[in-house]
This record gives structure tokens, C-alpha cells and sequence, in this order.
């Protein structure tokens, strides 16, 4: 049962980011800017996460390294993911962007091999070289200029948030499981609260008053069912599953980001994406096989050494 709920929680976390993407264009396109969304997001964020660092049962005590790494990893959501996603959003459509957030999973691997975590190998390097192509697809499908203000500019600020976002779930694993998920992210909105509120203008609530109501209630599912409940379930599920879990879950959100495009009219399928998407799916699913190959091998290795023949 613990391992279902681990697995429910992934799959839900990614139905809800895959939703995300439609929200994000008809919110920035025509009532927001994303500075004002970005600090809405981050400030509810702040409010629901935070009061778990006053109510946590005692936990280990912090070391200094435990310190640093939730400070990078704080600044890789609140910057590096929720900022960067945002801005990107202005500019890009949901389908390429969710498209590209599919890259999390090889981004990850790509990680975990740099700090020697998982073996090099031919298929690996393969699934790489086939993903980067199908992301040059994305970028420069209307020239090989990065504009901006373009789409490809937009595509490479959403391809710089999925970067932050796979190094954090890789850096922050260590600490999910010493002190716990709830914990954790309170103190990435204490920190974040604090590298942010004071650089942004305050968000006009008279603007938010004057919302028409469908807009209110786009706003109210971003904030709450788009990212408070699907950020906490994402780090519930990575505290406890693997990498490649997290990997396979992830196809999820171009399903969905798909759907809502074409029902609401916001995009509309071509070449482009097919050969993009297939690209890029194409190479992680390599990655996610030789990661798999990998651990198989060591797995039957381990129990072929002699002190597992011992035990």
C-alpha cells in the first residue's frame, strides 16, 4: 500500500502540472503579467509549507552541508523553476512546454552519471544525443535565432526551468529522507520568502478584485491545485521511488497540456511537435532502458560476489 501511495502521488503531481500549462498561457496572456504570478505563487506557497518547520516533531540536527544544499536547492525552485517557467510561459505555447518538461528525467540521469552516481554507457549517450536533437527542433523551428521575446526564446527559459527542477530532486534526495518532505519545503519558503518579496512590487489586489470570475478560478487552481498540492506530492513521491519512477510519470503532463491546448483552442498539433516530441521521448525512454539495464547488472553482480553468497 506505502508503495502505491508513492506511486499515486507521482502520477497525480504530474496530471496536475500537465494542467498547469494551459492555465499559465490564459492567465499571462491576458490578466497577469508573470512577476505578479510568480510572487502569488511563491507567497501561497510560503503560507501553506511554512507553519510545517514550527509543527514537525523534533528531527536530526542540521549540519552545515544539510544547510547549503536546501539553500541552492531553494533557489533552483523559486528561481530556477517557478520564475523561469513563468517567464517562459509569456512567450511559448503549453504543448512545447510541456514537451520539454519531459527532458526532466534525462537531465536527472545526466546528473546522477556527472557526480558518478550511475556508469556511463553507449545507450545512454545515444538517448542524449537523440533528446538534444529533438529540443534544437523546438528551439529553432522558426530559425536559428533565439529572439527575444520569440517562442524559441520562451522554449529556452522553460528548458532552463525543467534544468533546475531535475537538479533539485537529484541534490535534495539526502535530505527528503532525513528530515522529511514537509519540513524541507518549509524551509525552502522561509528562504524563498525571503530572496523574493523584498525585489518584486507588491501584487495589486485591487487587480485581483477586478478579475473577471473565470479568471479567479483559473488563479485559485494554479495556486492550489497547481502548485501547492502537486509540488508536495512530486517530493513525497521522490523521497520515497527512484529516479527512473519519476522519469516515466513525467510523460504524463504532455498528455495532458495537449488536451486542454486543443479543447481551449490555445495551440494546435503539427510536424514540429510530432518530430520534437518523438525525439525527445524517444531519448529518454533510451536513457530510462539503460538505467534500468544498469541496475539489473549490478543487481545480479552483488549477488554473485561472494558475500552475498555468504550471507
Amino acid at each position: 500500500m506505502g508503495k502505491l501511495r508513492d506511486n499515486l502521488n507521482l502520477i497525480f503531481s504530474n496530471l496536475l502540472f500537465g494542467a498547469n500549462f494551459s492555465i499559465y498561457v490564459s492567465l499571462l496572456r491576458n490578466y497577469f503579467d508573470y512577476r505578479q504570478l510568480f510572487l502569488l505563487q511563491a507567497g501561497v506557497a510560503a503560507l501553506f509549507f511554512i507553519p510545517f518547520v514550527l509543527i514537525t516533531p523534533r528531527v536530526p540536527r542540521l549540519r552545515w552541508r544539510d544547510a547549503v544544499n536546501i539553500l541552492i536547492v531553494t533557489v533552483l525552485i523559486v528561481y530556477g523553476w517557478m520564475y523561469m517557467m513563468l517567464w517562459g510561459a509569456t512567450y511559448t505555447n503549453p504543448i512545447d512546454a510541456s514537451i520539454l518538461t519531459t527532458l526532466g528525467p534525462l537531465f536527472t540521469l545526466m546528473i546522477a552519471v556527472a557526480l558518478h552516481r550511475e556508469p556511463v554507457s553507449w545507450i545512454r549517450v545515444t538517448g542524449i544525443v537523440l533528446a538534444l536533437f529533438g529540443v534544437g527542433i523546438l528551439l529553432f523551428k522558426r530559425g536559428f535565432h533565439l529572439v527575444e521575446g520569440s517562442e524559441g526564446w520562451g522554449n529556452a527559459l522553460v528548458l532552463v526551468s525543467v534544468l533546475a527542477i531535475a537538479s533539485n530532486t537529484v541534490l535534495i534526495k539526502p535530505q527528503l529522507q532525513r528530515f522529511g518532505t514537509l519540513w524541507v519545503m518549509g524551509w525552502y519558503y522561509v528562504i524563498g520568502v525571503a530572496i523574493t518579496f523584498p525585489f518584486f512590487p507588491r501584487v495589486d489586489l485591487d487587480h485581483l478584485y477586478a478579475l473577471p470570475p473565470g479568471a479567479l478560478v483559473e488563479t485559485a487552481l494554479l495556486l492550489i491545485f497547481g502548485t501547492v498540492l502537486p509540488m508536495y506530492l512530486l517530493y513525497r513521491g521522490t523521497e520515497r521511488l527512484t529516479p527512473v519512477h519519476t522519469a516515466l510519470y513525467r510523460y504524463i503532463q504532455p498528455a495532458v497540456a495537449t488536451a486542454l491546448a486543443l479543447a481551449r483552442h490555445q495551440e494546435v498539433v503539427d510536424q514540429i511537435h510530432l518530430a520534437a516530441g518523438g525525439a525527445i521521448f524517444g531519448g529518454v525512454l533510451l536513457m530510462i532502458y539503460g538505467t534500468v539495464r544498469a541496475h539489473r547488472r549490478q543487481e545480479r553482480m552483488r549477488k554473485k560476489s561472494p558475500d552475498a553468497g555468504a550471507a
